[in-house]
């Protein structure tokens, strides 16, 4: 059974979370990735830990788990496309291609004629899509950027964490590349409507990334608030702004989140925790009462809490249909029977003759389900694609080799 962008060719020029994530997300849906690479180093996560051991000797790999999470499902083509003849080669076989991806800096593939107007020379009806930090133009576009800087010029952060004046107060990154994992969701999501477009009208089409863009709209009613109103979201830690009781309380062996968002969870969490009396209270009936009045109900539902067994407790509140859960760990999430159920921890064979560790794909689809195939060691299919896309022999790719241009 084949992927739904069987067929489709996409070459590969990016690096690091936010493009690889893109092009990652179209190889699960079946479209043949080529990751080019600079020959002996590779993108950047490479270089990043913690790494594959190597079989052989137990020495680690250039293979991180930062580039075996954004790179699974893609062939590895080492090249080097400052040169005139890695240019060329990267060039030709973006005329094979139906999607060229890239996160150069602005304007940059132009010397190499790699950029969107030379290739479409070459291919009109390509789908080109450029991942940037800040955009094709404005005063930021030729600003590096990264994952950390956006989310705090995207306004991210200032939303993220505990209130000003309470301990540890202040803005608050969060642990994930958020506005990475965003752009490369988004350039995904563009690069299929572009497909569909050419599928229609036969066109081809430049799409421009920024994770600026991304990164504002991930705020969303945040961001559209303070447009309607004028008022700068406040940060409120672990506390749902717009519902109450909705946030985490202490229980005897850990914590747990409570999230009572309307009357009738509300009611039931009231009869849980053998506190019906609450519902007489004229300060609470009702959720935007109850946000009002926060810290007075939190003063009388944390002491009945903090006593009890977050197991036993998490039980009832779930027969009573009020929402609740554990905050987990990372191990704490594997080990999850519903994440057990969903087999959401792969494990795959490595071309390094090891099994590696992966997650799968969130895409679920009825008839062409995904594929998990382990990323590729690097310049994994030089040989192989160059010798089939462009018949390249042996000799010749020695010499390439040789030179460095591959």
């Amino acid at each position: 059974m084949s992927g739904i962008l069987n067929g489709i060719k996409v070459l590969d020029l990016t690096r690091v979370i936010a493009g690889p994530l893109c092009t990652q997300t179209l190889a699960d849906m079946g479209a043949t990735v080529y990751k080019i690479e600079r020959p002996g180093e590779g993108d950047d996560t490479r270089r990043m830990g913690p790494f594959l051991r190597d079989p052989q000797d137990g020495t680690d790999s250039n293979d991180s788990a930062l580039y075996l999470a954004y790179n699974r499902n893609k062939q590895s083509i080492t090249l080097d496309i400052s040169t005139p003849e890695g240019a060329q080669l990267a060039r030709e076989l973006a005329a094979q291609c139906d999607v060229v991806v890239e996160n150069y800096k602005v304007g940059s593939l132009a010397r190499y004629q790699l950029d969107y107007e030379s290739i479409r020379e070459l291919r009109p009806d390509i789908v080109y899509c450029s991942v940037t930090g800040f955009g094709q133009d404005g005063p930021y576009a030729n600003r590096p950027a990264y994952d950390f800087i956006l989310q705090g010029m995207a306004g991210v952060m200032s939303t993220c964490g505990q209130p000003d004046g309470e301990p540890g107060g202040g803005p608050m990154r969060t642990a994930i590349p958020i506005t990475d994992v965003v752009t490369g969701l988004y350039a995904a999501i563009g690069i299929l409507g572009a497909l569909f477009h050419r599928l229609r009208t036969g066109e081809g089409q430049y799409l421009d990334a920024a994770m600026l863009d991304a990164s504002l709209a991930l705020n969303g009613h945040l961001a559209l608030g303070y447009l309607m109103s004028g008022k700068v979201a406040a940060r409120a830690g672990n506390t749902n702004p717009i519902a109450s009781p909705s946030e985490v309380f202490d229980c005897v062996d850990g914590s747990l989140i409570v999230a009572a968002g309307n009357n009738g969870q509300f009611e039931a969490l009231c009869r849980v925790l053998h506190c019906e009396t609450l519902l007489e209270d004229a300060r609470f009936r009702t959720n935007a009462l109850r946000v009002a009045n926060r810290s007075a109900l939190r003063a009388e539902l944390a002491p009945r809490i903090v006593g009890r067994s977050r197991e036993a407790l998490l039980a009832e509140l779930n027969d009573a249909s009020v929402p609740g859960g554990p905050i987990n760990s990372i191990a704490e999430v594997f080990d999850d029977p519903q994440a057990r159920h969903r087999e959401l921890a792969l494990t795959l064979a490595h071309s390094r003759g090891v099994d590696v560790p992966s997650l799968r794909s969130p895409l679920r689809f009825s008839r062409t389900p995904v594929t998990h195939r382990a990323p590729p060691m690097l310049g994994e299919h030089t040989a192989r694609v160059l010798g089939e896309e462009f018949g390249i022999d042996a000799q010749r790719l020695a010499q390439l080799r040789e030179r460095g241009v591959v």
